[in-house]
């Protein structure tokens, strides 16, 4: 009578761990988001495991049932159609139910494309932050890409990449990226470079298959940061500037970096 969390392969079938396949094989059910893509890894490996769908537009209706099941006894095995459930996939209300129920949830580890692509990216792995899919709005995903805090791990859909480097690049340039590309699959390819290069790679010519992108930290406000500029960028957002568009017009009055600058008043 317990939730079993399952990460299941992000391509390669044989990523999958023997203690997850002993989990579903021991489950009295498996909540999937694709019957058939679940099927095809548990025929693979000779699992007859019960199925049932479990996605983003049934799970509030489909929790409730799951949770009953498990306080009649039944084991619940929960899996996504790649890498970790509620990490960018469904599986987060049922967890909160059976928290709530006092179900116990036990979390078996497994694949991650957000962290395969971290370490292929050779970019700092000691302090990063994970975006989950871009904004699709402009202010929404310029606020994402330049703000601080380590470096940034994002799902991207491989059509709006080249408009998202293109952004990346007019805001910091020189900031290191890498394109992680179908991950653990036949066409796995890890493309490094600054944002500035990236984007001319991909311009006008989107990659195929499933991306992660990568982004270097964003460089540190120098310590002696102009503070007149500063305090005059401060009182024109008071006055009710938008921030981007002051920091620039301070940065072409007193040549200060209108990057360096936005990044201090938000800091």
């Amino acid at each position: 009578m317990s939730l079993v969390v399952c990460p299941t392969p992000i391509g390669n079938l044989e990523d999958v761990t023997l203690r997850v396949l002993s989990a579903l094989r021991e489950a009295d059910v498996v909540a999937c988001e694709d019957t058939r893509r679940t099927r095809t890894l548990l025929d693979r490996y000779g699992v007859s495991a019960a199925l049932v769908s479990y996605h983003e537009h049934n799970e509030r209706e489909r929790t409730p049932e799951l949770v009953q099941r498990m306080q009649a006894g039944d084991t619940v095995a929960l899996v996504s159609d790649a890498g970790m459930p509620l990490v960018s996939d469904p599986g987060y209300v049922l967890v909160r139910a059976c928290v709530a129920a006092g179900l116990a949830v036990d979390v078996l580890p497994g694949p991650s494309a957000a962290l395969a692509a971290l370490v292929a990216s050779a970019l700092p792995a000691d302090r990063w932050r994970f975006a989950g899919f871009l904004p699709r709005k402009r202010g929404e995903l310029e606020r994402v890409l330049d703000e601080p805090g380590g470096t940034l791990i994002a799902f991207e859909s491989a059509r709006r990449l080249p408009g998202t480097l293109a952004l990346l690049a007019s805001l910091d340039p020189e900031r290191d990226a890498a394109v992680c590309r179908e991950l653990t699959k036949v066409h796995e390819e890890v493309v490094r470079g600054t944002a500035a290069e990236l984007a001319e790679r991909y311009k006008g010519s989107p990659p195929k298959g499933e991306v992660v992108l990568v982004l270097g930290p964003t460089a540190e406000a120098p310590a002696d940061a102009d503070r007149a500029s500063l305090a005059a960028l401060r009182r024109l957002v008071e006055a009710g500037a938008k921030p981007r568009v002051a920091a620039g017009v301070v940065a072409e009055l007193t040549g200060a970096s209108a990057n360096e600058l936005y990044r201090a008043l938000t800091s």
